[in-house]
């Protein structure tokens, strides 16, 4: 029989902890039942913002909800957490969806590089979208 070694045992409290905390985490970019509970609807143009709507196209895909939680006061410490570690590119924006102004956006967002002027005018053109609405308000975002 085998000696069960501290390594062993070092091995099955990592692996221990790393299911708990897993079960225990809810990632809230994920799309849930709760999509259908919004109080607006916003379409981005993708005419307009062509990368922006297909790197929202991409995160729908890969199951980021639609729902944003407008959530002005949180952009900053989420947009730290959704961009810690993606490297810059001259010309390009990290684009990170759902949006750092989104309770749903920090850490875990899809990030992508898009270029600046498509990314910023789409910011500008949500924020415009979004402007006098509360913050606790929940959008649906749609690209057509």
């Amino acid at each position: 029989m085998r000696k069960f070694s501290l390594k062993h045992f070092l091995i099955i409290v990592i692996l221990l902890i790393s299911s708990i905390t897993g079960l225990l985490h809810h990632n809230h970019n994920t799309t849930t039942k709760n999509d259908t509970n919004y109080d607006k609807v916003i379409y981005l143009p993708s005419d307009r913002y062509p990368k922006t709507a297909l790197h929202m196209e991409h995160a729908f895909k890969k199951g980021f909800t639609h729902i944003c939680t407008i959530d002005r006061k949180g952009v900053k410490e989420n947009r730290k957490h959704s961009l810690q570690g993606i490297a810059t590119k001259r010309g390009y924006d990290r684009d990170e969806y759902p949006m750092a102004m989104c309770k749903e956006g920090g850490t875990g967002a899809d990030v992508e590089l898009i270029p600046s002027a498509d990314n910023r005018g789409a910011g500008s053109w949500v924020s415009h979208q979004l402007s006098g609405l509360k913050d606790g308000t929940k959008v649906r975002i749609e690209v057509k």
